[in-house]
């Protein structure tokens, strides 16, 4: 459409006449960095910000601009840039020694954090992050019983080489991967009956992150506990996001135990960190204690760094009374903005759940990623470089992460935002939905 293209030629030159010094910084980058980046998915046209400084909800970008963060390190930055009792509990860490080569006293502390708030969790192993975690609890379930199929979701993202943004990904690590819809209870019930004796595991992020914070319906979770039980296979949820919402993830709020859990982001407290685990019985064959165990290896595995500050992150800050008091919150955040499109008449919606959010452009929650339309996605670059002009950090697909160190003026300024992009484009948002279905 020609109206959306020069739309998105406007935004993108305003924003680079505001940006001279990321601009160029990006150019300079280029000749060690292909792209002038390590890390695709905070790329996106003309080229991304450059940050130098953050504080609290706030970053500050190389050419003097401040923003409220609200990419939140892709839901990593629950608590913000500069939460003191972290910072000190690193700084003790670093004092005490570093790259010890022993279990230490956090580990230990973080490991019984962990167990005795997630249900479905008896003991865990450490790791360096959420993919590392998730090629791990695959790999388990695939050794455990001794099955090769692994039933993946259309949208799902699991990690740098285990996702499925258009179905397979040639850069995905090779396991046997069975395609179905998310949250397509009837259909992927029968996939699992049909598979069976091939199954090893099931494995789904609750809230389907990167393909467009798509809650799970509880049906849906409920039918891939009982069916994949029958059928003898594991259930992993990967909670590396959606453990954030709640005192115990969504696997608390539905009462459901999976076999294996994965978690990583937030829990290191802003540092890498990466957990799989669940029941004992299942952990057990990592225990190397055990003549014929499952050798784990990972020299940063029990980084002290990333230990201590996920001992204060998760003992001393996101209680699960903090943490169900934020639930709380970010979601009466998120009705307000469909209250803002609903009194607008645009056809916008805030879909997820609590602090997890995405836009899209519907005026009805997306069940299923087939349900997002080409024009919410041709307007996504759209609102992204708007929010940018007006100080809002979003994700360029359109995420919202909302953090701990937010005050009521940082959420007044997004919905500001949101309102003055209403304001410039509703007629532009109408004509592109009704044009590209």
């Amino acid at each position: 459409m020609e109206a959306l293209k020069h739309a998105i030629e406007d935004v993108r030159a305003r924003y680079a006449a505001a940006n001279p010094l990321s601009m160029e910084a990006d150019r300079g980058a280029e000749r060690y960095l292909p792209g002038g980046n390590t890390r695709t998915v905070l790329h996106f046209d003309p080229f991304p910000l450059t940050m130098v400084t953050g504080e609290g909800a706030e970053l500050n970008d190389l050419d003097g601009h401040r923003y409220v963060d609200f990419v939140g390190e892709y839901s990593a930055g629950l608590f913000g840039h500069s939460e003191e009792v972290i910072k000190s509990a690193v700084r003790r860490a670093l004092d005490e020694g570093v790259v010890m080569g022993a279990p230490t006293v956090h580990e230990r502390k973080l490991a019984e954090l962990l167990c005795t708030r997630f249900p479905g969790i008896d003991q865990v192993r450490f790791c360096n992050s959420g993919t590392e975690a998730n090629i791990w609890a695959l790999t388990a379930a695939r050794q455990l019983t001794g099955r090769k199929k692994i039933i993946v979701f259309r949208g799902a993202y699991h990690g740098g080489m285990i996702k499925f943004p258009d179905g397979h990904s040639d850069l995905n690590i090779p396991f046997d991967y069975v395609l179905a819809d998310f949250n397509d209870t009837e259909g992927t019930e029968a996939l699992i009956g049909a598979v069976g004796g091939e199954l090893a595991a099931v494995i789904v992020e609750p809230i389907l992150g990167a393909g467009g914070n798509i809650p799970g319906d509880r049906a849906f979770m409920e039918m891939l506990r009982k069916t994949t039980q029958a059928v003898g296979a594991l259930l992993i949820f990967d909670e590396v996001k959606t453990s954030r919402i709640g005192p115990a993830g969504i696997q608390g709020m539905l009462g459901i135990k999976p076999d294996l859990t994965t978690l990583g982001k937030f829990i290191g407290g802003g540092l890498p960190i990466g957990v799989f685990g669940g029941s004992a019985e299942i952990m057990a064959h990592f225990n190397p204690k055990h003549p014929d165990h499952w050798n784990h290896a990972g020299t940063f595995n029990n980084d002290i760094c990333s230990m201590a500050a996920g001992c204060a992150a998760m003992g001393k800050i996101y209680t699960p009374k903090r943490a169900q008091e934020f639930l709380e919150r970010s979601e009466a955040f998120r009705l307000s903005l469909n209250e803002l499109f609903v009194a607008r008449d645009v056809p916008m919606y805030a879909n997820g759940m609590g602090s997890i959010i995405a836009i899209h452009f519907s005026r009805k929650p997306t069940k299923r990623t087939s349900d997002i339309s080409a024009g919410c996605r041709a307007l996504r670059p759209l609102l992204h470089m708007e929010m940018l002009l007006e100080g809002v950090l979003i994700c360029s697909r359109g995420d919202i992460f909302l953090s701990l160190p937010m005050t009521a003026a940082h959420l007044s300024r997004a919905n500001d935002a949101l309102d003055s992009f209403i304001e410039r484009h509703k007629p532009l948002i109408n004509e592109v939905l009704q044009t590209l279905k």
